[in-house]
């Protein structure tokens, strides 16, 4: 695996689990503010 593809498989590892907590935080709170 070249240094490339490592670097983006790490971002990928933080990002997409960052990305989700995220997604479901905002959910959370217009659920707050709507509900």
């Amino acid at each position: 695996m070249n240094r490339r593809g490592l670097l983006l498989f790490a971002w990928a590892w933080v990002g997409v689990p960052f990305a989700y907590g995220g997604y479901e935080l905002v959910q959370k709170v217009t659920q707050l503010f709507t509900g």
